[in-house]
Protein backbone atom coordinates (compact mmCIF):
# COMPACT_ATOMS: atom_id res chain seq x y z
CA UNK A 1 0.00 0.00 0.00
CA UNK A 2 1.55 3.02 -1.04
CA UNK A 3 0.07 6.10 0.76
CA UNK A 4 -2.50 7.13 4.18
CA UNK A 5 -5.54 4.53 3.69
CA UNK A 6 -8.62 5.45 3.12
CA UNK A 7 -10.83 6.78 5.54
CA UNK A 8 -14.12 4.57 6.61
CA UNK A 9 -15.83 8.05 6.63
CA UNK A 10 -16.45 10.03 3.56
CA UNK A 11 -14.73 13.17 3.35
CA UNK A 12 -17.01 16.13 4.52
CA UNK A 13 -17.37 19.01 1.42
CA UNK A 14 -14.92 21.41 3.76
CA UNK A 15 -12.18 18.89 3.02
CA UNK A 16 -13.01 18.17 -0.21
CA UNK A 17 -13.48 21.78 -0.78
CA UNK A 18 -10.21 22.47 0.68
CA UNK A 19 -8.26 19.65 -0.17
CA UNK A 20 -8.75 20.50 -3.93
CA UNK A 21 -7.43 24.33 -3.77
CA UNK A 22 -4.21 23.30 -1.97
CA UNK A 23 -3.64 20.76 -3.50
CA UNK A 24 -3.94 22.70 -7.33
CA UNK A 25 -2.05 25.31 -5.56
CA UNK A 26 0.70 22.66 -5.10
CA UNK A 27 0.37 21.52 -8.67
CA UNK A 28 0.44 24.87 -9.68
CA UNK A 29 4.17 25.36 -8.06
CA UNK A 30 5.73 22.72 -9.90
CA UNK A 31 4.00 23.01 -13.46
CA UNK A 32 3.85 26.67 -13.67
CA UNK A 33 6.57 27.13 -16.10
CA UNK A 34 4.41 24.84 -18.33
CA UNK A 35 1.62 26.85 -18.53
CA UNK A 36 3.69 30.01 -19.57
CA UNK A 37 5.71 28.48 -22.08
CA UNK A 38 2.00 27.14 -23.40
CA UNK A 39 0.27 30.89 -23.02
CA UNK A 40 3.50 32.13 -25.11
CA UNK A 41 3.14 29.46 -28.04
CA UNK A 42 -0.18 29.89 -28.24
CA UNK A 43 -0.06 33.77 -28.85
CA UNK A 44 3.28 33.68 -31.44
CA UNK A 45 1.67 34.44 -35.02
CA UNK A 46 -1.19 36.88 -33.24
CA UNK A 47 1.16 40.48 -33.91
CA UNK A 48 3.75 39.80 -36.38
CA UNK A 49 4.40 43.10 -36.45
CA UNK A 50 5.18 43.41 -32.46
CA UNK A 51 6.90 39.87 -33.16
CA UNK A 52 9.40 40.86 -35.50
CA UNK A 53 10.13 43.75 -33.78
CA UNK A 54 10.59 42.05 -30.17
CA UNK A 55 12.83 39.22 -32.30
CA UNK A 56 12.11 36.63 -29.85
CA UNK A 57 10.91 33.62 -31.27
CA UNK A 58 9.77 30.29 -29.47
CA UNK A 59 10.31 26.34 -30.24
CA UNK A 60 9.02 24.31 -28.39
CA UNK A 61 8.74 23.74 -24.68
CA UNK A 62 11.87 23.44 -23.40
CA UNK A 63 13.58 26.20 -26.01
CA UNK A 64 10.18 28.26 -25.04
CA UNK A 65 11.11 28.40 -21.06
CA UNK A 66 15.13 28.92 -22.15
CA UNK A 67 14.59 31.55 -24.59
CA UNK A 68 12.23 33.44 -21.15
CA UNK A 69 15.46 32.63 -18.98
CA UNK A 70 18.26 33.85 -21.11
CA UNK A 71 15.84 37.02 -22.66
CA UNK A 72 13.73 38.13 -19.57
CA UNK A 73 15.80 36.58 -16.55
CA UNK A 74 15.15 33.10 -14.41
CA UNK A 75 12.07 34.52 -12.99
CA UNK A 76 10.28 34.77 -16.03
CA UNK A 77 8.79 31.55 -16.24
CA UNK A 78 6.63 31.98 -13.24
CA UNK A 79 5.63 35.65 -14.55
CA UNK A 80 1.77 35.60 -13.20
CA UNK A 81 2.30 32.83 -10.05
CA UNK A 82 0.68 34.85 -7.49
CA UNK A 83 -2.47 35.65 -9.67
CA UNK A 84 -2.39 31.47 -10.78
CA UNK A 85 -2.75 30.68 -6.94
CA UNK A 86 -5.35 33.01 -6.16
CA UNK A 87 -6.91 31.69 -9.21
CA UNK A 88 -6.40 27.84 -8.14
CA UNK A 89 -7.90 28.60 -4.42
CA UNK A 90 -10.76 29.80 -5.81
CA UNK A 91 -11.65 27.94 -9.04
CA UNK A 92 -9.84 24.58 -8.27
CA UNK A 93 -11.76 24.43 -4.88
CA UNK A 94 -15.16 24.79 -6.80
CA UNK A 95 -14.46 22.47 -9.60
CA UNK A 96 -13.28 19.96 -7.86
CA UNK A 97 -13.89 20.56 -4.33
CA UNK A 98 -17.81 20.47 -5.09
CA UNK A 99 -18.04 18.03 -8.00
CA UNK A 100 -18.91 15.00 -5.55
CA UNK A 101 -21.62 16.89 -4.00
CA UNK A 102 -23.38 18.19 -7.30
CA UNK A 103 -22.88 14.73 -8.80
CA UNK A 104 -24.98 13.38 -6.00
CA UNK A 105 -27.35 16.30 -6.18
CA UNK A 106 -28.05 15.39 -9.87
CA UNK A 107 -28.20 11.65 -9.53
CA UNK A 108 -32.03 10.23 -8.89
CA UNK A 109 -32.97 9.19 -5.81
CA UNK A 110 -32.71 5.55 -5.16
CA UNK A 111 -29.91 5.22 -7.65
CA UNK A 112 -26.74 3.09 -6.65
CA UNK A 113 -24.49 4.58 -9.53
CA UNK A 114 -24.37 8.15 -11.41
CA UNK A 115 -24.73 7.80 -14.93
CA UNK A 116 -21.85 9.82 -17.38
CA UNK A 117 -24.71 12.14 -18.45
CA UNK A 118 -25.13 12.70 -14.76
CA UNK A 119 -21.43 12.47 -14.56
CA UNK A 120 -20.36 15.44 -17.40
CA UNK A 121 -23.29 17.87 -16.43
CA UNK A 122 -22.02 17.69 -12.61
CA UNK A 123 -18.48 18.49 -14.46
CA UNK A 124 -20.29 21.59 -16.51
CA UNK A 125 -21.91 22.77 -13.85
CA UNK A 126 -18.86 22.98 -11.03
CA UNK A 127 -16.69 23.95 -14.59
CA UNK A 128 -19.41 27.04 -15.13
CA UNK A 129 -19.46 28.23 -11.46
CA UNK A 130 -15.71 28.57 -10.90
CA UNK A 131 -14.93 30.37 -13.90
CA UNK A 132 -17.68 32.61 -12.72
CA UNK A 133 -16.18 33.47 -9.85
CA UNK A 134 -12.31 32.94 -10.32
CA UNK A 135 -12.46 34.96 -13.70
CA UNK A 136 -10.28 38.08 -12.76
CA UNK A 137 -7.44 35.93 -11.18
CA UNK A 138 -7.04 34.16 -15.18
CA UNK A 139 -7.31 37.44 -16.43
CA UNK A 140 -4.37 38.57 -14.55
CA UNK A 141 -1.89 35.41 -14.84
CA UNK A 142 -2.72 35.34 -18.72
CA UNK A 143 -1.46 38.80 -18.92
CA UNK A 144 1.45 38.35 -16.87
CA UNK A 145 2.03 35.42 -19.14
CA UNK A 146 1.91 36.73 -22.07
CA UNK A 147 3.92 40.15 -20.74
CA UNK A 148 7.52 40.42 -22.27
CA UNK A 149 10.36 42.23 -20.54
CA UNK A 150 13.75 42.18 -22.23
CA UNK A 151 15.65 43.92 -19.82
CA UNK A 152 15.53 46.79 -17.42
CA UNK A 153 14.79 49.77 -19.60
CA UNK A 154 11.65 47.88 -20.86
CA UNK A 155 7.78 49.01 -20.16
CA UNK A 156 6.15 47.25 -17.47
CA UNK A 157 2.90 47.62 -17.68
CA UNK A 158 1.83 46.39 -13.69
CA UNK A 159 3.85 46.29 -11.24
CA UNK A 160 1.90 43.69 -9.22
CA UNK A 161 -0.50 41.66 -9.53
CA UNK A 162 -2.94 44.36 -7.37
CA UNK A 163 -1.64 47.13 -9.51
CA UNK A 164 -3.03 44.81 -12.21
CA UNK A 165 -6.83 44.19 -11.25
CA UNK A 166 -6.56 48.12 -10.58
CA UNK A 167 -5.35 49.04 -13.87
CA UNK A 168 -7.56 46.49 -15.89
CA UNK A 169 -10.84 47.46 -13.80
CA UNK A 170 -9.86 51.63 -14.32
CA UNK A 171 -8.71 51.11 -18.81
CA UNK A 172 -11.10 48.77 -19.63
CA UNK A 173 -13.78 49.00 -16.85
CA UNK A 174 -14.80 45.99 -14.41
CA UNK A 175 -15.84 44.41 -17.15
CA UNK A 176 -12.19 44.03 -18.22
CA UNK A 177 -11.70 41.88 -15.40
CA UNK A 178 -14.52 39.30 -17.10
CA UNK A 179 -12.94 38.74 -20.33
CA UNK A 180 -13.08 35.89 -22.20
CA UNK A 181 -15.96 34.95 -19.72
CA UNK A 182 -17.75 32.75 -22.19
CA UNK A 183 -14.96 31.12 -23.80
CA UNK A 184 -13.31 30.28 -20.80
CA UNK A 185 -16.70 29.26 -19.51
CA UNK A 186 -16.71 27.05 -22.69
CA UNK A 187 -12.83 25.93 -21.95
CA UNK A 188 -13.73 24.85 -18.39
CA UNK A 189 -16.68 23.02 -19.28
CA UNK A 190 -14.65 20.65 -21.28
CA UNK A 191 -11.91 20.70 -19.25
CA UNK A 192 -13.54 20.21 -16.20
CA UNK A 193 -15.75 16.98 -17.77
CA UNK A 194 -12.79 15.83 -19.59
CA UNK A 195 -10.77 15.57 -16.02
CA UNK A 196 -13.09 15.00 -13.97
CA UNK A 197 -15.41 12.43 -15.35
CA UNK A 198 -12.43 10.67 -16.83
CA UNK A 199 -10.46 10.45 -13.68
CA UNK A 200 -13.93 9.05 -11.90
CA UNK A 201 -14.80 6.56 -14.54
CA UNK A 202 -11.22 5.39 -14.56
CA UNK A 203 -10.56 5.28 -11.09
CA UNK A 204 -13.53 3.26 -10.68
CA UNK A 205 -12.97 0.66 -13.25
CA UNK A 206 -9.89 -0.08 -11.97
CA UNK A 207 -11.42 -0.47 -8.57
CA UNK A 208 -13.97 -2.47 -9.57
CA UNK A 209 -12.07 -4.79 -11.88
CA UNK A 210 -9.89 -4.96 -9.21
CA UNK A 211 -6.53 -4.22 -10.90
CA UNK A 212 -5.84 -1.89 -8.54
CA UNK A 213 -6.19 -0.84 -5.37
CA UNK A 214 -7.51 2.73 -4.16
CA UNK A 215 -4.29 3.94 -3.70
CA UNK A 216 -0.86 5.90 -5.32
CA UNK A 217 -0.35 3.65 -8.93
CA UNK A 218 -4.61 3.94 -9.44
CA UNK A 219 -4.57 7.55 -8.52
CA UNK A 220 -1.71 8.34 -10.57
CA UNK A 221 -2.79 6.30 -14.02
CA UNK A 222 -6.68 7.75 -13.43
CA UNK A 223 -5.05 11.59 -13.36
CA UNK A 224 -2.43 11.04 -16.85
CA UNK A 225 -5.52 9.61 -18.78
CA UNK A 226 -7.89 12.68 -17.37
CA UNK A 227 -5.19 15.28 -18.67
CA UNK A 228 -4.59 14.03 -21.97
CA UNK A 229 -8.31 13.50 -22.16
CA UNK A 230 -8.61 17.08 -21.14
CA UNK A 231 -6.46 18.42 -23.33
CA UNK A 232 -7.07 17.04 -26.46
CA UNK A 233 -10.45 18.39 -26.55
CA UNK A 234 -9.98 21.74 -24.90
CA UNK A 235 -6.55 22.87 -27.03
CA UNK A 236 -9.04 24.61 -29.53
CA UNK A 237 -10.95 26.59 -27.43
CA UNK A 238 -8.05 27.11 -24.89
CA UNK A 239 -5.81 29.14 -27.63
CA UNK A 240 -9.07 31.23 -28.40
CA UNK A 241 -9.16 32.03 -24.83
CA UNK A 242 -5.68 33.13 -24.53
CA UNK A 243 -5.62 35.12 -27.59
CA UNK A 244 -8.86 36.89 -26.43
CA UNK A 245 -7.71 37.56 -23.10
CA UNK A 246 -4.72 38.54 -24.10
CA UNK A 247 -6.03 41.39 -26.43
CA UNK A 248 -6.06 44.64 -26.14
CA UNK A 249 -9.47 46.43 -26.86
CA UNK A 250 -10.67 46.61 -30.25
CA UNK A 251 -8.74 44.13 -31.38
CA UNK A 252 -11.14 41.69 -31.53
CA UNK A 253 -15.12 41.56 -31.77
CA UNK A 254 -15.78 38.79 -30.13
CA UNK A 255 -14.37 35.24 -29.36
CA UNK A 256 -15.86 34.14 -32.55
CA UNK A 257 -14.42 36.65 -34.41
CA UNK A 258 -10.73 36.08 -32.76
CA UNK A 259 -11.53 32.34 -33.95
CA UNK A 260 -12.41 33.40 -37.32
CA UNK A 261 -9.08 36.38 -37.58
CA UNK A 262 -6.74 33.12 -35.93
CA UNK A 263 -7.90 30.52 -38.48
CA UNK A 264 -8.14 33.43 -41.25
CA UNK A 265 -4.67 34.59 -40.64
CA UNK A 266 -2.53 31.20 -39.66
CA UNK A 267 -4.88 28.39 -41.06
CA UNK A 268 -7.02 25.76 -38.66
CA UNK A 269 -3.27 24.08 -36.99
CA UNK A 270 -3.47 27.31 -34.82
CA UNK A 271 -6.01 25.47 -32.94
CA UNK A 272 -3.30 23.40 -31.49
CA UNK A 273 -0.68 25.50 -31.07
CA UNK A 274 1.25 25.02 -28.11
CA UNK A 275 -0.32 21.43 -27.67
CA UNK A 276 2.89 19.46 -26.59
CA UNK A 277 3.40 22.14 -23.34
CA UNK A 278 -0.44 22.00 -22.94
CA UNK A 279 -0.28 18.42 -22.65
CA UNK A 280 3.30 18.25 -20.47
CA UNK A 281 1.26 20.85 -18.20
CA UNK A 282 -1.77 19.48 -18.05
CA UNK A 283 -0.56 15.71 -17.79
CA UNK A 284 1.53 16.79 -15.01
CA UNK A 285 -0.45 19.12 -13.15
CA UNK A 286 -3.21 15.99 -13.01
CA UNK A 287 -1.31 13.58 -11.84
CA UNK A 288 0.40 16.13 -8.68
CA UNK A 289 -3.01 17.47 -8.08
CA UNK A 290 -4.99 14.40 -7.93
CA UNK A 291 -2.44 12.18 -6.25
CA UNK A 292 -2.39 15.74 -3.58
CA UNK A 293 -5.75 16.03 -3.46
CA UNK A 294 -6.76 12.09 -2.67
CA UNK A 295 -3.87 11.75 0.41
CA UNK A 296 -4.80 15.56 1.77
CA UNK A 297 -8.38 14.33 2.04
CA UNK A 298 -7.11 11.29 3.97
CA UNK A 299 -4.76 13.49 5.94
CA UNK A 300 -7.49 16.11 6.49
CA UNK A 301 -10.16 12.96 7.67
CA UNK A 302 -7.32 11.76 9.99
CA UNK A 303 -6.93 15.07 11.73
CA UNK A 304 -10.73 15.93 11.96
CA UNK A 305 -11.57 12.22 13.33
CA UNK A 306 -10.25 13.01 17.15
CA UNK A 307 -12.64 15.76 17.44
Amino acid sequence: MVGLKPSDVPPTMAVKFLGAGTAACFADLLTFPLDTAKVRLQIQGENQAAQAARLVQYRGVLGTILTMVRTEGPCSPYNGLVAGLQRQMSFASIRIGLYDSVKQFYTPKGSDNSSVTTRILAGCTTGAMAVTCAQPTDVVKVRFQASIHLGPGSDRKYSGTMDAYRTIAREEGVRGLWKGTWPNIMRNAIVNCAEMVTYDILKEKLLDSHLLTDNFPCHFVSAFGAGFCATVVASPVDVVKTRYMNSPPGQYLSPIDCMIKMVAQEGPTAFYKGFTPAFLRLGSWNVVMFVTYEQLQRALMLWESPF
